[in-house]
């Protein structure tokens, strides 16, 4: 895995560090294998460093984050959930899919806020009449109830399409 400046420097770090500590090495070993994992531009950053400006792992961190910190991902805030709607015709499956796939994308996301923008979202109109009889729903009880909605929603689907 190179890091070339398309992806995360703080997750490349991360994963590097999680790597090193696998296998039990020191710092010195640190410094001098970070080099290789990096591509293109990085690599010639890293060479452009003034030589004894890095003495221990920490530095060479530091200063890789400082430089391509503009390539940190920046967490996704609750609100942006509230894009994420049911457009009319669109299966359920796939508007749960999409919004499941957005919370991932939010740190320490709580259940009543991804609760109440999911049925924002919801088009069946019954489903989001059953989660309003709850205030507060855990995202794995509101799975548990869409299955039941999918279900009926790809039934009514398969007997439409045989008429």
């Amino acid at each position: 895995m190179r890091y070339d400046e398309t992806k995360d420097p703080q997750e490349h770090v991360m994963i590097f560090e999680a790597r090193m500590n696998l296998e039990y090495v020191g710092d010195a070993v640190r410094c001098h294998a970070f080099p290789m994992i990096l591509a293109g531009l990085t690599i010639h950053w890293f060479n452009s460093l003034p030589q004894g400006s890095i003495a221990t792992f920490t530095d060479v961190s530091k200063k890789f984050l400082n430089q391509f910190t503009t390539k940190i991902a920046k967490a996704r805030h609750p609100i942006k959930l509230l894009d994420v709607t049911q457009r009319v015709g669109k299966p359920m499956r796939k508007y749960l899919d999409q919004f499941n796939d957005k919370c991932l994308e939010i740190v320490d996301l709580v259940d009543f806020l991804a609760s109440l923008c999911l049925t924002n979202g919801l088009v069946n109109e019954d489903f989001r009449k059953y989660l309003t009889i709850k205030s507060i729903w855990t995202m794995q009880e509101i799975q548990c109830i869409a299955r039941k909605y999918i279900n009926d929603e790809e039934f009514n689907q398969v007997v439409a399409a045989n008429k």
